[in-house]
């Protein structure tokens, strides 16, 4: 191992020592906030650490790479972890989940996301994907004393472990046909040319695993029951960032294919299916997190849509909303968790005039429920019209107008929050409490969501040029 070597895998190595001194600090001292600021200052770094380039870009000996679309997604894990675990300090002193396990996990889970997005072949992936997955099985159950967050725990372990278990099969399938596990041979010997069936099972099982992860339809049943019943943080981290891992997954394989047409029937049932299923089973819903699940499946079927529309920017248009929809989970959840301790309940009714008790927390949340709908100058607004743009470039009409009526029909669910938060009487008068760092992260996360809205064209001309 050379020193360029270290400085592509400084990332990993920072996570996975502060991981561990989490865990001992948390052990030896028994403060939880010695353990989390560990854990956010070892986050923080593995971001600045990814954001220069090292000399050479690639360590074959470790699996390892470090392009630009690589160090931009590694920042925003490092980031959005540094943020959660900020959110969650609160947070778990309301809901009393204790130990330095809890810090320790993100870090590893963040690690997992890091290691994904540095793969340059299929073992280092799978590796990476089921690190992140396996802390999320720990980070969904972890408050012990609510049944309800260890039935979803569990719920979510078993269809995980058949996730993985296709995903292995998909892997072995491929490297049957290419005899490597390097990622651009691998697309290039079973995409091109002539369908292969071995090929083609390979191909399937691994769209059927990441389609777990994305929560794509049929793969989506864990998702309202882990959206329930998680802490609000860990929902935020798994619907922003290990979404946007999934995401980075398949533009890590998927542009150096050329052609994708054997993957186009997939893709389009996959992007159908998860708009259409996704809203109309949101519009039913009148606990807010529950309808926030089934609204993740439908936004999810949308970045379906521009992985499908490839030759029209798809692929930066995915690249985008991926990024935009993690700032914009990290805002939602991050808010519901702020008025869940202030005594908000789970229930749309428990929503009703928080706006003007708590007015921080129910502002974050309605901006972020207004770029979820698309409405501009937000970033989802950005993200969608890109999505929209690249389908009708890549002649995918029907889907993409598909696409704009399920959008607009989403328009209704989530407007029916910001509604009940300011147009309806408040009942509550308790005091909004918030920290200082709890203040600045929502802040932060809204200015974003404005901003990347109305100035896109700096992430999106990074984007252009990392990707086709």
């Amino acid at each position: 191992m050379t020193l360029a070597d270290i400085r592509i895998a400084l990332p990993l190595l920072i996570l996975a020592i502060g991981a561990l001194l989490t865990l001992i600090c948390g052990a030896v001292t028994r403060k939880q906030t010695i353990a989390t600021t560990i854990a956010v200052l070892a986050a923080v770094g593995a971001g600045l650490a990814a954001m220069t380039a090292p000399a050479v870009l690639v360590a074959p000996s470790l699996g390892l790479s470090a392009s630009g679309l690589t160090r931009l997604f590694i920042v925003c894990f490092a980031l959005m972890s540094a943020a959660v675990l900020v959110l969650s300090s609160g947070y778990n002193v309301y809901r009393d989940i204790r130990g330095e396990e809890y810090p320790a996990t993100i870090l590893f889970a963040t690690f997992g996301m890091v290691a994904l997005a540095c793969a340059t072949n299929l073992l280092i992936i799978f590796l990476g994907l089921e690190a992140m997955t396996f802390g999320f099985y720990i980070l969904v159950a972890i408050d012990r004393e609510q049944r309800v967050s260890s039935e979803a725990g569990l719920k979510y372990l078993l269809l995980g472990a058949v996730s993985a278990a296709f995903l292995a099969f998909g892997i072995a399938l491929l490297y049957c046909v290419a005899g490597t596990l390097g990622i651009s041979e691998v697309m290039q010997r079973t995409l091109a040319g002539t369908p292969n069936p071995v090929a083609l099972a390979g191909w399937a099982c691994l769209l059927i695993g990441i389609a777990f992860k994305l929560s794509l339809v049929p793969a989506h049943l864990w998702t309202p029951d882990v959206y329930e019943a998680a802490p609000a943080p860990v929902v935020a981290f798994l619907s922003g960032a290990s979404k946007a891992a999934a995401v980075l997954l398949l533009l890590l394989l998927l542009p150096q294919a050329g052609d994708l047409a054997i993957l186009r029937v997939p893709l389009f049932a996959l992007a159908l299916f998860s708009m259409v299923v996704g809203n109309l089973a949101a519009l039913r819903q009148n606990r807010v997190r529950r309808m926030l699940a089934y609204s993740s499946i439908a936004q999810m079927g949308y970045v379906a849509l521009a992985l499908l529309s490839h030759k029209g920017g798809g692929f930066q248009a995915a690249a985008f909303y991926a990024i935009a929809y993690g700032i914009m989970s990290l805002a939602a959840f991050g808010a519901i968790g702020i008025l869940e301790r202030n005594g908000c309940g789970a229930n749309l009714d428990d929503y009703r005039g928080r706006g003007f008790s708590h007015p921080l927390a129910a502002g974050v949340l309605a901006i972020a429920l207004f770029s979820l709908a698309g409405i501009p100058p937000t970033i989802g607004f950005t993200g969608k019209f890109l999505i929209f743009a690249s389908a009708i470039r890549a002649g995918e009409i029907a889907l993409a107008i598909l696409g704009i009526l399920t959008a607009a029909v989403s328009v209704y669910y989530y407007l029916r929050v910001v509604t009940a938060l300011y147009l309806q009487r408040s009942e509550h008068e308790e005091r909004e409490r918030l920290g200082v760092f709890e203040t600045a992260v929502l802040g932060l996360s809204s200015v974003l969501i404005i901003l990347l809205g109305l100035f896109p064209s700096p992430l999106l001309d990074f984007l252009r040029t990392q990707l086709p």
